[in-house]
């Protein structure tokens, strides 16, 4: 069992687990270095406060560029 939260006063995901390891993810710091898109930015705000497991798993894949990339690829001209 895995949880996790957004936490709004430090802009961080919050990951606690099943034997009491606690991660603590800086959502400024993760998204340094992304090429994003003001849309792509508030789909990957939304994604930090609405699913923030997903978010740390995208984090801690390495595959936060190509979820931003994909989400922009949605985008309808």
């Amino acid at each position: 069992m895995i949880y996790a939260r957004y936490n709004k006063y430090q802009n961080s995901i919050d990951i606690t687990t099943f034997n009491g390891y606690l991660l603590w993810i800086d959502c400024g710091k993760a998204g340094r270095g992304l090429k994003v898109t003001h849309n792509s930015q508030c789909a990957l705000s939304a994604l930090a406060i609405d699913e923030p497991l997903e978010y740390a798993r995208l984090y801690l894949a390495r595959e936060m560029q190509a979820w931003v990339d994909a989400e922009e690829s949605l985008q309808v001209w």
